[in-house]
């Protein structure tokens, strides 16, 4: 278990709950991106997977992937959601 891997999935874990309460509050997704989004819960599923597949990689940081992956989840469906509102709205999306 690497203690950088933690730290670096503690500290990218910390900004999501403040972007999924942003987005879910003003139910404005304008200004983010989906396909940033898809890329990193892309990345977190090649993180959970690493530690599935390869022997001696599987510890409990996969927990820390999980979460982080929910949680990018989460925030791209409430983008994929909100994105749209500003269209129905008439105003284009940026």
């Amino acid at each position: 278990m690497s203690v950088f891997e933690i730290v670096m999935l503690i500290c990218f874990g910390s900004s999501w709950p403040f972007s999924i309460y942003r987005v879910w509050r003003t139910k404005c997704a304008t200004g983010k991106s989906i396909v940033f989004l898809v890329l990193i819960v892309i990345g977190y599923l090649a993180g959970i997977t690493h530690k599935l597949t390869h022997p001696g990689a599987f510890d409990y940081v996969i927990f820390l992937y999980v979460l982080n992956a929910v949680m990018v989840g989460v925030d791209l469906l409430l983008c994929i959601k909100y994105l749209r509102v500003p269209l129905a709205a008439g105003v284009p999306s940026e």
